[in-house]
């Protein structure tokens, strides 16, 4: 009940709090499009994560992007934009953002709360049992051209994918990239780091505190995936799924993409530049 008044509280306070703090930008225009507490989503609330988040993509899309204007972005699992907002500076002169989700709700809300004309979102009929369980069963291709894109982004996409949703659409993001063309995708990548970090979330018997907010421990094959792993408490594997080396290697080698950049999560019990797994591919 207690939550359930401080989480109304917050929704309220939030308004005027952002309205006063609009005002006091000065450098960084684009975080002015933050939208609201109830929709602000993809697993981070608070407008103070949102505009560190941005910031860190931003970077990355700086350091992957040849052309730092007129460019063509593909966001994968848009949400309600928090990408989007992050690719405004490298789109607006000319350029596309393009952002696809399989939740209708947040598409309708991306469209009426970023009418320009350098955006574009596109409802995509896809099921996924956590996100979208009702729709289209089968894989197809996303709506976009072949080679058309300088930049394919995607935040906690692949982390909710199963091996054969993940390959078939990791194949998708060489088909749409432009040749040179660079895609920023995060992962719960269960490499050598992973399982050294193991150890600190186990009691001194080895066994793991289920307790432990520390509860990123993938030990479940996910629909008997020997490389695609969920952790126990998952009611379906696509809350969160992680893959290991040999998974990363299999959407390497039946895309052509070759990895570029790796930058290790903090989830990993590390500082890390992001929460999740950040990797850059290139085309």
């Amino acid at each position: 009940m207690l939550q359930s008044i401080k989480r109304q509280l917050f929704k309220i306070v939030d308004k005027p709090f952002r309205q006063i703090d609009k005002k006091q930008i000065r450098r960084t225009n684009n975080i002015q499009l933050i939208p609201d507490a109830v929709n602000r989503k993809g697993g981070k609330v608070s407008y103070a994560e949102w505009a560190h988040v941005i910031g860190i993509f931003q970077t990355l899309f700086n350091q992957s992007l040849e052309e730092k204007t007129k460019s063509q972005i593909l966001d994968i699992g848009c949400g309600t934009g928090l990408l989007g907002i992050a690719a405004e500076p490298y789109v607006k002169n000319g350029g596309m953002y393009t952002g696809i989700d399989v939740m209708q709700r947040d598409i309708q809300y991306c469209k009426k709360n970023y009418p320009f004309p350098y955006y574009k979102f596109i409802h995509f009929d896809l099921s996924n049992p956590t996100y979208a369980a009702s729709q289209d069963k089968e894989l197809k291709k996303w709506p976009v051209e072949d080679n058309s894109k300088d930049l394919v982004t995607a935040l906690s996409v692949w982390t909710h994918l199963s091996e054969e949703d993940a390959t078939f659409y990791f194949k998708e993001v060489a088909r749409v990239l432009k040749e040179g063309g660079k895609a920023i995708i995060t992962f719960f990548y269960l490499d050598e780091e992973y399982e050294n970090t193991l150890r600190q979330r186990s009691d001194q018997k080895g066994k793991y505190h289920a307790s432990n907010q520390l509860k990123w421990i993938f030990e479940k094959p996910a629909y008997g995936s020997k490389e695609w792993y969920s952790p126990k408490w998952t009611k379906n594997p696509e809350e969160a799924i992680g893959l290991t080396k040999k998974g990363m290697q299999k959407l390497i080698d039946t895309s052509g993409l070759k990895l570029l950049n790796y930058y290790p999560g903090n989830w990993k019990e590390r500082p890390g530049v992001y929460f999740q797994d950040v990797l850059v591919f290139e085309k």
